[in-house]
């Protein structure tokens, strides 16, 4: 692609300081930027990002539709919300429009599995208007691409067991609200325990009928199946609440977490698959205590028995360097809601990003 790749940012908060940097070193050009927040609305997205004005006005939510048509980007990247329901009028906007989409929600990263039908629909427009939509950030190559890599250099396998902690507070308050922090522990039960003694096609079905939203490893758990060539048997999840001792500030919450209430939830899936691979997969969303910090550990049971361990990952900047070191991958992507399980593995980009886009 001989000119620059033109890029749409929708959603200005805290994760897109780090997408839109990224994306102009990168070489990018920034041509829209979207949000619905009044204190952002009107001002250059210098304002975001931390630096000088750079001509970009970011404009409301609602008029994304018209600003895309106005400046035609090649792909937008979304960082708002975490489950496909909340971005499906973001991704219409953008497949409508013939536009790329690639955003940070977790559950986009593998939506099969949990939002079907939306993502059928999704990806019936997106054909339709020949573009592609996807799911990427920290999850596609810590939780995914890192793994199926590590498991290439396995002669057998019986079991993947991961855990990956995180702390809500990075990553607004629809995540830290999602996994239970500030409730007390009768609240948690009733409004998030109360579906851990299903079974697998139980479960199963309230997450297709849109009923129930499961934890980000099971799309995860998803997405590793689909890369491995495994077939899933079945699936479930518990989710466990997390205490503190003493009371803790929550500046995300705009609350102090009692002693003894949730901080957060430990949500752990268990996938058997016809291979006879069983995957347990944990993530931990909490809101951090003074001595807390990110951890990515999986163990591979077989021969060799192996594990793999990320202390401290800065996951906000690796989730929005993933995303834009997907661009090109997104770009070259057949039309539809394609799955980064079904793309090249991603890769550092030493030389601005259109030189590694090939279809244009």
């Amino acid at each position: 692609m001989k000119r620059k790749v033109r890029i749409a940012q929708y959603g200005c908060g805290k994760m897109s300081r780090y997408l839109m940097r990224y994306a102009l070193e990168k070489g990018g050009e920034l041509v829209a930027a979207f949000d619905m927040n009044p204190d952002v609305i009107g001002k250059d997205v210098g304002y975001v990002i931390g630096g000088d004005d750079i001509g970009i006005t970011i404009s409301p939510a609602a008029d994304a539709d018209a600003v895309i048509k106005e400046t035609k980007p090649d792909v937008c990247v979304i960082a708002t919300r975490s489950t496909m329901a909340e971005l499906k009028e973001a991704f219409t906007v953008c497949a409508v429009n013939g536009v790329n989409a690639i955003t940070t929600c977790e559950e986009a990263l593998y939506p099969w599995n949990s939002s079907p039908d939306i993502t059928k629909e999704l990806d019936a427009l997106a054909k339709e208007h020949g573009c592609t939509l996807c799911g990427s950030g920290y999850p596609d190559l810590y939780w995914g691409t890192m793994i199926t890599n590590v498991a290439a250099s396995m002669a057998n396998i019986t079991k993947i067991k991961g855990s990956s902690s995180y702390n809500v507070e990075d990553y607004g308050i629809a995540l830290a609200q999602g996994h239970g922090a500030g409730l007390t522990i009768a609240e948690f039960e009733n409004e998030i325990g109360r579906y851990n003694s299903l079974s697998s096609d139980e479960i199963g079905a309230l997450v297709e009928k849109g009923e129930y939203i499961p934890s980000y490893m099971w799309n995860q758990n998803g997405w590793l199946c689909s890369r491995l060539g495994l077939t899933v048997v079945s699936q479930t999840q518990k989710c466990v609440p997390h205490t503190y001792e003493k009371d803790l500030r929550s500046e995300t919450l705009g609350m102090t977490i009692k002693a003894g209430d949730a901080t957060g939830m430990s949500a752990i899936v268990t996938t058997e698959t016809a291979e006879g691979i069983t995957l347990e997969t944990e993530c931990i969303g909490k809101v951090y205590s003074p001595d807390e910090f990110d951890r990515n550990e999986w163990t591979f049971f077989g021969e060799p028995e192996t594990t793999v361990i990320v202390n401290r990952p800065a996951t906000v900047e690796l989730t929005c360097a993933d995303i834009i070191n997907r661009i090109p991958q997104l770009i070259d992507a057949g039309a539809g809601y394609v799955s980064t399980d079904r793309m090249p593995y991603s890769s550092y980009m030493v030389k601005p990003m259109n030189e590694y886009v090939t279809t244009i």
